[in-house]
């Protein structure tokens, strides 16, 4: 049986666009947390940052591919329907902007190299990575 690692992301902009920050909240099988991460991109929409949340938490995969167990599989959890549906390939992306966003996803799944599933979940089992993202708009 594989270890599972799973990564709660979140995105918001007040303003939409408007000032937009990630939340990123990653635990082990066992319920350990093993990170959380929330800051500030600066101005943008909502499905910018929830883009850009995923990014990041593939990015601390890649940064901490050694300690990750070597069976790991990665179990994505987001409560937007919009990326969600794009990354999975249900939607087409027609933004250039978010087209290129995932591609980076893309690209950085090939990096780690381990199972990736992705899963939509209501926002009530999102917020974790929500709490991120208002303390890091609230503390601009």
């Amino acid at each position: 049986m594989r270890s599972k690692i799973g990564i709660f992301t979140d995105g918001g902009a007040r303003g939409n666009p408007g000032k937009a920050a990630i939340g990123v909240y990653i635990k082990d099988s066992q319920g350990k947390v093993l990170a959380e991460i929330g800051k500030t991109i600066g101005i943008g929409t909502n499905n910018v940052a929830e883009y850009k949340a995923v990014i990041e938490a593939l990015n601390w995969v890649i940064e901490n591919r050694e300690v990750l167990p070597k069976d790991a599989e990665i179990f994505f959890f987001m409560d937007s329907l919009l990326v969600y549906s794009q990354i999975i390939g249900a939607f087409k992306v027609k933004d250039a902007n978010l087209k290129s966003l995932r591609a980076k996803v893309k690209e950085k799944e090939l990096q780690i190299g381990l199972p990736i599933v992705y899963r939509h979940v209501p926002r009530e089992q999102n917020k974790n990575a929500d709490r991120m993202v208002n303390h890091a708009l609230d503390n601009i």
